[in-house]
């Protein structure tokens, strides 16, 4: 009898770390939105790899920063850290709204001397108490005879409620700060 119940409590410790097991994250990525192709930018393009606020690295997607609290979204993840996100897509929205110039990041595996160079600061990506989403940060652009800096704030209203409505405007945020980068590259020359 007590070589039964000994098994019976082994089983049912082997099953606990099961029953405990916390469900996978569900994942999420910025999308790469659009814009409109420009002439006349700088014929190589670095970007350097975007500079993001310390409350916005975490895996966990960071919903709201107002009223003095994070409000993250505990089983909804990035699927990959979020400067190195923001640093990917902004390469690709930069390479197709100036499809005369070669842009690329600064830590990949491809380099040349470039022409141009764009640094990008993100000091807030979450939504705010009326519902749009914000990003705001500072741009500065390098190359040519001068340099070009710019403080930003761009927003986008999520189309409804849940994450992939949360993350598509930030996609669109993200996409409307690939255009201010693309004019402000526009005419800079070496």
């Amino acid at each position: 009898m007590m070589r039964l119940h000994r098994r019976m409590l082994l089983a049912g410790l082997a099953a606990l770390p099961a029953g405990c097991a916390s469900p996978n994250p569900t994942l999420y990525t910025l999308d790469v939105v659009p814009g409109v192709p420009r002439s006349g930018g700088p014929a190589v393009v670095e970007v350097r790899s975007v500079a993001i606020a310390r409350y916005l690295e975490r895996s966990q997607i960071v919903r709201s920063s107002e009223d003095y609290r994070l409000e993250l979204l505990g089983s909804e993840w990035w699927g990959e850290p979020l400067d190195s996100m923001l640093t990917r897509v902004l390469v690709q929205e930069l390479t197709q709204r100036l499809p005369g110039s070669t842009v690329y990041g600064e830590n990949g595996a491809v380099s040349a001397r470039p022409d141009a160079t764009l640094a990008v600061n993100v000091g807030r990506l979450d939504q705010a108490k009326d519902g749009l989403v914000v990003l705001s940060g500072q741009i500065a652009v390098t190359g040519g005879r001068r340099d070009i800096t710019r403080s930003v704030r761009l927003t986008a209203r999520p189309a409804g409620p849940g994450t992939s409505a949360l993350v598509a405007a930030m996609s669109a945020a993200t996409g409307a700060l690939a255009d201010e980068a693309a004019g402000m590259l526009v005419g800079v020359r070496a």
